[in-house]
């Protein structure tokens, strides 16, 4: 385990790294390994789209949003996130740890035109300087030290800048849900998930602090048949939640 009070601690996981790295090919695939990271992008969306209004006092109806502003996608993946954020407007710069998503974002973004600047390597130690919108999803759960990740995050984040986190939460129904039976059937590639590893809301909010970040109100992500996965006050699963400098 990383020395949790090192700044520039290391928090890749080359296991967790591998994992995800052999499903860099069929990332795109709505169907395929990383068909509910696709299900999970209009709900994030549409969380961040409100969250980034209410930040900067945007008009909901205008287009580009993050137009004139940076963001930084940290676990970018294939980039499902990072794209979307360049048609917003943003100057994007995604980071992964594993290289292989790296070439499959970088090759999938030059095909749609997106100017996106994608890095592999651990966030701390690629000095890129400040952004005004970080996004994490579903990465904390899988990195070696969280402490120094959320130090990372919160050195990247520029004065007046947003930030929002998604991850799943510690919970019995998380265990049952999340873990044992979408890996069991098939839902979520087996490995991806380690229960232990998940991060309560309470947990995330001292981790925040200890950065000088203050956690905004978290919102779930919950799932039913009738409606899919989508925003709730159902904390159970999955939450996603912004942070700003203290």
């Amino acid at each position: 385990m990383a020395n949790a009070t090192s700044n520039t601690a290391p928090t890749i996981r080359p296991d967790e790294a591998a994992h995800f790295g052999r499903m860099a090919a069929d990332w795109w695939n709505p169907k395929g390994s990383s068909a509910m990271l696709h299900k999970l992008g209009p709900v994030r969306l549409a969380f961040l789209r409100e969250a980034m209004d209410r930040h900067w006092h945007g008009d909901s109806r205008t287009l580009k949003p993050l137009a004139g502003k940076r963001a930084l996608d940290v676990g970018c993946g294939a980039g499902l996130l990072a794209e979307p954020l360049a048609r917003l407007g943003a100057a994007v710069t995604g980071v992964d740890a594993a290289a292989e998503n790296i070439a499959v974002a970088s090759a999938h973004a030059t095909g749609g035109g997106l100017p996106i600047d994608y890095r592999h390597g651990d966030l701390a130690a690629l000095d890129l300087g400040q952004f005004d919108l970080v996004t994490a999803m579903e990465v904390i759960e899988h990195v070696a030290d969280k402490g120094a990740f959320v130090r990372a995050l919160a050195q990247s984040l520029a004065p007046g800048g947003l930030m929002v986190l998604s991850t799943p939460n510690r919970t019995a129904a998380s265990r049952l849900l999340l873990v044992e039976a979408a890996e069991r059937f098939g839902g979520i590639p087996r490995g991806t998930h380690h229960w232990a590893d998940f991060a309560t809301p309470e947990e995330l909010r001292d981790l925040l602090a200890a950065a000088g970040l203050a956690m905004g109100q978290p919102q779930g992500i919950a799932w039913n048949p009738l409606a899919g996965l989508h925003l709730s006050a159902d904390l159970s699963l999955n939450y996603i939640v912004t942070a700003t400098r203290i």
